[in-house]
């Protein structure tokens, strides 16, 4: 396969290298692997961490930044970040107003983000944390016990960055997120495999002509593989099981998210597809967001995330963010 790669070894860290050459406002520590922002901590704000592995870009490094995470740990492609960086990361943010760490529901994130709680809290640093579980499409997939961590992290990322940024208590923003994530559910679909640095070919088989329901972020198998369908009869499948766990009754936010090979002509042609099925259902759209945001590298796929949201979290939505994945209103 042919990547913009120098070495599988390095990609992490020559993408931080980047990172840091690209985002002057953000402190991107290549050999720790940590990126928090410039200005932490700030007096009296709660800090907000999350991490996982590399290859889901944006997600989480480029969410670091005014109005979303305070800060960021990249582990080495699909694997978990580890400890140290957990609490070099909350010790860096940490004004003396506390910590939350926004955790995918992935084994080793877990793992590794409750270790770090307790090493931090040795140290002082009051620590909260918040699962992340909105992924439908099965339970105890591989490398999780329950639902995955899937496209709702962006959505608890955003709303309580926004509560953390206006001074709210540490209880108050981890209840703010957990209230997002209950209220969250997601669904994805893979049109290819994908292929990491270090294998340097597809993780798994997909035949041309079909295509997998129910994917998760690393390639994990899904509900079922079916022949290749219509964007919207993929609308219908998805939406169905994300309708089924989840009925709204307020308006929701809808992620269209691409994992990373799908172009935007696509996306926005499946956006149109998901809003159709969504007005069939009755379902009110609040706000839309459209793009590559919790990607797995050069997989072709899509995956639609719901969140029905109060008038609080849709301010909250609505707030200010400046982050190298996600800006408006400043």
């Amino acid at each position: 396969m042919k990547m913009l790669i120098n070495v599988p070894e390095t990609v992490v860290a020559d993408a931080l290298r980047g990172m840091a050459a690209a985002h002057p406002e953000l402190t991107v520590d290549v050999e720790n692997q940590v990126i928090v922002r410039r200005d932490a901590p700030v007096a009296g704000k709660v800090g907000l961490v999350s991490g996982g592995g590399s290859g889901h870009e944006p997600l989480h490094g480029g969410f670091v930044g005014p109005g979303m995470l305070s800060a960021a740990c990249p582990g080495e492609v699909f694997t978990s970040p580890v400890p140290d960086q957990m609490v070099r990361a909350a010790a860096a943010v940490d004004s003396g107003a506390g910590v939350l760490f926004i955790v995918k529901n992935y084994t080793g994130d877990v793992l590794n983000f409750d270790m770090a709680a307790e090493l931090a809290e040795d140290e002082g640093i009051q620590v909260a944390k918040v699962l992340v579980n909105d992924d439908v499409a099965v339970t105890d997939s591989l490398y999780t016990a329950g639902r995955r961590g899937t496209g709702a992290t962006l959505f608890v990322e955003k709303i309580a960055g926004a509560a953390a940024d206006e001074g709210q208590p540490l209880e108050r923003v981890e209840a703010i997120a957990r209230q997002v994530n209950e209220n969250s559910r997601s669904f994805g679909v893979a049109l290819s495999a994908v292929t990491t640095p270090a294998k340097g070919s597809p993780t798994f088989d997909l035949p041309t002509g079909e295509l997998e329901l129910g994917i998760g972020i690393h390639g994990e198998p899904g509900r079922e593989r079916r022949s290749m369908m219509t964007s919207g009869e993929i609308a219908d499948a998805a939406l169905h099981a994300v309708l089924e766990d989840l009925p709204p009754r307020n308006p929701v936010l809808v992620l269209v998210n691409g994992m990373g090979a799908t172009p935007l002509l696509e996306l926005y042609g499946f956006n149109a597809e998901v809003h159709r099925v969504l007005a069939e259902r009755g379902v009110a759209v609040a706000r839309t967001l459209v793009g590559n945001y919790v990607t797995s590298l050069d997989m072709a796929g899509a995956s639609v995330t719901l969140c029905q949201v109060d008038e609080e979290l849709l301010r909250l939505w609505d707030a200010p963010v400046r982050t190298p994945g996600l800006r408006w209103g400043m």
